[in-house]
């Protein structure tokens, strides 16, 4: 059964740090473009950044300056940076992966890890 497990959020006050880790496994033959995204209540889900295989990045104008992704390819693991937190920067995230697996490849939805910035 392959899965993305999210781990890494949690409360922090504004101004600070949190560091996001997102893990594949299963069966896996390659993993591709990963990203995170994010939900706050109310709104709808938003991409924060995503980074290809090869290493290139995109983020949101939002986080730019502030959030760093990067990626371990042979653990199929992303990674998010979170620094200089703000309220805004509240949400559930979300790990998304476009991975090959045995036979097929499709993007696949981690379960969502709560970030919570207090003012």
């Amino acid at each position: 059964q392959l899965q993305l497990v999210e781990s890494g959020g949690g409360l922090v006050q504004a101004g600070g740090s949190l560091r996001l880790s997102c893990a594949a496994s299963g069966s896996i033959v390659s993993t591709n473009a990963m990203g995170w995204y994010r939900q706050a209540p109310g709104k709808q889900r938003e991409l924060v950044a995503a980074i290809t295989r090869g290493g290139s990045t995109n983020y949101a104008d939002s986080v730019k300056g502030r959030f760093t992704i990067s990626r371990a390819n042979a653990k199929n693991t992303v990674y998010l940076q979170m620094n200089s937190l703000k309220p805004e920067d509240t949400g559930v995230y979300y790990c998304n992966a476009d991975i090959l697996s045995t036979g097929r490849g499709r993007s696949y939805w981690g379960q969502g890890t709560q970030v919570t910035v207090s003012s």
